[in-house]
């Protein structure tokens, strides 16, 4: 405690001598006298910094070596007792990259009310009632399973069962830091939390899961979904991204995702186009070989879903840099921050005109999954464009979810809310866009990892729903579709005193 008062006396003797006019004297600067003084406060805090960290580490050295350890495994508590006294002059980095990944992953939670939202506004009103249902429980259900499960697949920590591949560390539930710990109790000093970071990627889990409800809407049963999910969450999403962000092959290979257009966004995206292939269209959807549009029950809502989403999104990005304890890290998430955002706007006024000129009116739709589409789009690589780049990143986003909407109407696959549009066509653009804005992303690269984990998650998902057909069945009957899935799947309607739609 002596000491600790000297040091913090001695600053702020040292910087009053350094800092206040003397008299006369500070018209031409401080007098000799003031500023040997001043040297010689910050020499006492330094020999005052260095007095108390070699007491500290000599002290750790000779406990350690009384209790029988080693000269090494001494020397490396001594290490670690020099860090822990140390380590509040150095924590600012494990301190804001902590704050960084809580406040980034409640925004990327926000997110879940956004797609149920979105989704509640794009289904007809008979099935809005499943559809919340679907979005509570499989955030719920992502949250249990990526603990017991996800987070050690996906982050091997360099301890691999096969090399690059899968995580030697599976199956084992996820571990945080002990309560109250100091600065050499952290799992990485370096870095941040194990909870802000375990909180932080459980959301991007969750939304890969989000992202398939939507798509499989008004005519799937809920617990097989909800049993999708469970492998969704715990083994398919976590293992093709510990490929990427747990340090494995692709990572090696030089892939680039900067946030995810791949990793979480086609993984969401090609899991949903494998369900929907195999769940096959609602009824009436595609007849006598005509297209016949399914308006959704509530725009308004869709609107809020698709701002809520567009607000999350900046978390969902921003957090991804990972840092936050710099000058440059704090204005590389401002970058990050504006790029996501004009992104959006890109893909918004893209899908807006185009509408217009293809239609001869706008469709409203069609832009709230414009502005997503430039926000997949961008999560690729959100730091190296210009706000021009970005902007146009953003469009081409716009401009897929415009042409391949009514594609994939004529290949008489049916997405209720147009999210493989915008999570899976979009998101192998915004993939390959890398290379148009970073100079260490290689095409060769950026293909293999959109190829790879594509053919991955096809093969995976298509087992599993097949599985789920034979096993549960998939599809509500044709009266319980008819009826709506509020009524006949739960028994309860979202607006019982309206008019079924």
């Amino acid at each position: 405690m002596r000491n600790l008062t000297s040091l913090f006396t001695a600053l702020v003797l040292g910087l009053a001598v350094l800092t206040v006019p003397l008299g006369a004297a500070a018209q031409d600067g401080p007098s000799a006298e003031a500023t040997a003084a001043g040297t010689a406060a910050l020499q006492a805090i330094d020999e005052a910094i260095s007095t108390k960290l070699q007491d500290a580490a000599a002290a750790a050295y000779d406990e350690a070596i009384g209790e029988g350890a080693s000269p090494e495994d001494a020397a490396a508590a001594a290490t670690d007792a020099a860090l822990a006294e140390y380590a509040p002059l150095l924590n600012g980095d494990f301190i804001l990259t902590s704050v960084l990944f809580l406040v980034g992953g409640f925004l990327v939670f926000w997110m879940a009310a956004g797609f149920a939202m979105l989704e509640a506004g794009l289904v007809r009103s008979k099935n809005v009632t499943m559809q919340l249902t679907k979005n509570v429980a499989l955030f719920s259900l992502a949250a249990i399973f990526y603990y017991l499960i996800g987070y050690n697949l996906m982050y091997p920590l360099g301890d691999w069962a096969i090399e690059g591949w899968f995580s030697a560390l599976f199956p084992a539930v996820g571990v945080l830091e002990a309560t109250g710990i100091a600065a050499a109790g952290a799992d990485d000093i370096g870095y941040a939390s194990t909870a802000s970071d375990f909180f932080f990627q459980l959301m991007f889990c969750a939304a890969t899961a989000s992202i398939v409800s939507g798509t499989l809407a008004e005519r799937i049963k809920l617990w097989p979904f909800l049993v999708f999910v469970i492998i969704l969450t715990s083994i398919i999403y976590p293992l093709q991204a510990s490929w990427k962000w747990g340090g494995g092959w692709l990572d090696e290979a030089g892939f680039l995702d900067f946030a995810g257009s791949t990793v979480v966004h086609s993984v969401g995206g090609w899991a949903a186009l494998t369900g929907a292939i195999i769940l096959g269209a609602r009824i009436g959807k595609f007849k006598d070989g005509t297209v016949h549009p399914m308006p959704g029950s509530n725009l308004a809502l869709a609107t809020l879903g698709t701002f809520i989403l567009w607000l999350g999104w900046f978390g969902f990005n921003g957090g991804s840099q990972l840092a936050m304890g710099t000058v440059g890290d704090v204005s590389d998430v401002s970058r990050i921050f504006a790029n996501t955002n004009t992104a959006a706007a890109g893909g918004a006024i893209t899908a807006l005109i185009l509408t217009q000129v293809l239609y001869k009116k706008p469709d409203l739709t069609m832009v709230l999954n414009g502005a997503l589409a430039g926000l997949v789009s961008i999560t690729a690589e959100p730091l190296t464009p210009s706000l021009g780049m970005a902007t146009i990143i953003g469009a081409v986003g716009g401009l897929i979810v415009v042409f391949t909407v009514p594609m994939l109407d004529r290949m008489k696959i049916d997405d209720v809310v147009g999210a493989i549009p915008v999570h899976l066509f979009a998101g192998i653009w915004g993939t390959l866009a890398v290379v148009l804005t970073n100079p260490d992303a290689s095409l060769v690269a950026q293909l293999t990892g959109i190829v790879s984990v594509g053919i991955f998650v096809v093969v995976a998902s298509a087992v599993v729903w097949l599985i789920l057909k034979a096993v549960m069945g998939l599809r509500v009957d044709e009266e319980a579709e008819i009826t709506g899935l509020d009524v006949a799947e739960l028994g309860m309607e979202a607006y019982p005193d309206f008019t079924k739609g």
